[in-house]
């Protein structure tokens, strides 16, 4: 995704000026802290260097495969600044979660693991490893050295209550997202513009008959004006995108487990997931969904969005898709949810903003108030510009007036995005920081029009499905033993579903496989979780 090309554009002046900040230490140690390690190396609590002696710890992270991340510039000038240097070992993101487990296993374990993300540090993983002590807690470290962090969680009490497992402890920092995006429950959907022009339709369909009626004519009035029935109403890969927004149109956030009211329920098995099956089945039949939704591939979409043959499609931005300049995308709307007879209230899913499993420090760190006090710095406004950015003289300069200048991008790299990656490591991975937008950075009208759409169409709708709970080790080892087969059965018979490969008429054999697959097991389980986290 492309996310960050220019709407996390960020433009910070002083930044470097930081090495000469005080160091906020004194010979009475009062401002000071004193390192785990056996040579007592004293950890500055504020300013740069974090320590005066230059530490070598090592880290573990995915790698991007687009430079080594010894030779990129925004780690080199980082250790510069903290006096600490780091030994790294980044194995294919493909390859990582294998390669985290074995070193688990074996005890030889980095002293940091870094945007691993909840994907391969996963929630069960931080309480098992943090039970045996592989783990550190990062709480009173935290309270002591990561200031950045703690006013973050602060100022959003979901934070701690997100990143606290059952035994009272934070074993993992996350990504803290305040982008104006970050709500997006997913990729969007887009309308295409030319068409909606070319049938005089002034406002986007609100409810799913609504919708119904667009897709009918977009279908049969050639909007695309070439005089041939090649018109692709709606078109997904495999209702990756589109699937939770009509999952929201019929009242439900989430195609799983979620919140309702307090209480816990398995979407899958509901009567609004019945009525979305049937509608979606209704769209397949009379060809208003692409026929291929269910076997072609990313690139086979975007070819048809670019031959100007899809109305409703799905992209993170619509030119994406279309191929257009974001001028021209620009007439291209943003999906309103949408409301049914089942639910005449808008309903919507929101990404929390926190995504776990950024930043652990295992009992091997032998220098754990230095490497949180190396992490704080992200989560502060001038560290997560240095982070995602660089430093000055590869994609910015500082001009005149203490505004960034951005740099034409070297003719050996695709774009600003590729370049970016052989900079620093906040490229493709959870790298734990704070995203956000930075006051005064220049923003293009395309980034203005996608904040506009969100703010009107998400913001004021978007809901938490269910909150980032923790498991016990028994818990965790029920879900993972349950899931793993129900996923797959669903998943199929969405598919059979819409089709009509498999007739709604055997809905209740449908309900019946799964409550045999112990559902209300796992329901009770994550019911008991969502009680603890609410009483937290």
């Amino acid at each position: 995704m492309k996310k960050t090309t220019k709407i996390l554009s960020i433009s910070i002046a002083a930044m470097l000026l930081l090495g000469a900040c005080s160091s906020g230490k004194s010979s009475d140690g009062n401002n000071g802290g004193k390192d785990s390690s056996a040579n007592k190396v004293t950890v500055n609590k504020e300013g740069f260097p974090i320590v005066d002696e230059k530490i070598t710890l090592s880290l573990m992270a995915p790698g991007t495969g687009m430079a080594e991340w010894k030779d990129m510039p925004t780690l080199k000038e980082y250790a510069e600044k903290t006096n600490i240097d780091f030994k790294y070992d980044t194995p294919p993101l493909s390859d990582f979660q294998t390669k985290l487990n074995l070193a688990f296993a074996s005890g030889d374990v980095a002293d940091i693991i870094f945007a691993a993300g909840s994907d391969n540090l996963t929630s069960g993983m931080e309480v098992k490893y943090g039970k045996q002590g592989v783990l550190l807690p990062l709480e009173d470290l935290i309270d002591e050295y990561a200031p950045n962090f703690k006013a973050l969680m602060e100022a959003n009490p979901e934070i701690k209550k997100s990143i606290t497992t059952t035994d009272g402890h934070i074993y993992a920092l996350p990504v803290i997202n305040q982008h104006p995006t970050s709500a997006w429950p997913a990729g969007p959907l887009w309308y295409n513009g030319k068409w909606l022009d070319a049938l005089g339709v002034k406002e986007v369909p609100k409810t799913t008959d609504e919708l119904y009626d667009l897709l009918v004519r977009f279908k049969n009035e050639d909007p695309n004006g070439n005089g041939k029935a090649d018109e692709i109403p709606l078109l997904d890969v495999k209702m990756n995108s589109s699937r939770t927004w009509f999952l929201a149109a019929f009242g439900m956030k989430k195609w799983g487990i979620e919140e309702v009211d307090g209480k816990v329920r398995y979407a899958p098995t509901s009567e609004n997931y019945k009525e979305y099956l049937t509608y979606m089945n209704k769209l397949f039949k009379e060809e208003l969904l692409d026929p291929e939704t269910f076997s072609q591939s990313d690139e086979q979409k975007k070819a048809k969005g670019q031959e100007n043959r899809l109305g409703l499609f799905p992209d993170w931005f619509s030119f994406f898709t279309t191929g257009e300049t974001e001028e021209v995308a620009m007439n291209n709307p943003m999906f309103q949810p949408l409301t049914s007879s089942v639910s005449p209230e808008i309903v919507l899913p929101g990404n929390p903003g926190i995504s776990r499993g950024a930043f652990a420090i295992t009992s091997n760190n032998k220098s754990p108030e230095a490497s949180i006090r190396w992490v704080d710095y992200l989560y502060s406004k001038e560290g997560r510009d240095f982070f995602d950015q660089g430093p000055e003289g590869y994609l910015w300069k500082q001009g005149e007036n203490g505004e960034r200048e951005y740099l034409e991008v070297p003719k050996e790299y695709a774009s600003s995005e590729d370049y970016r990656g052989t900079l620093t490591p906040a490229y493709g991975i959870a790298v734990p920081m704070l995203v956000d937008l930075v006051e005064g950075a220049p923003r293009s009208d395309f980034d203005l029009f996608i904040e506009k759409e969100t703010q009107a169409k998400i913001d004021p709708v978007a809901e938490t499905a269910y909150p980032l709970v923790y498991f016990s080790d028994e818990e965790q080892e029920k879900i993972n033993t349950i899931e793993v087969d129900l996923k797959s059965y669903v998943e199929q018979m969405e598919a059979k579903f819409i089709t009509g490969v498999e007739p709604l008429s055997n809905w209740d054999k449908y309900v019946d496989t799964i409550n045999k697959m112990k559902i209300d097991e796992l329901v009770k389980i994550y019911q008991e979780a969502y009680d603890r986290f609410a009483q937290n």
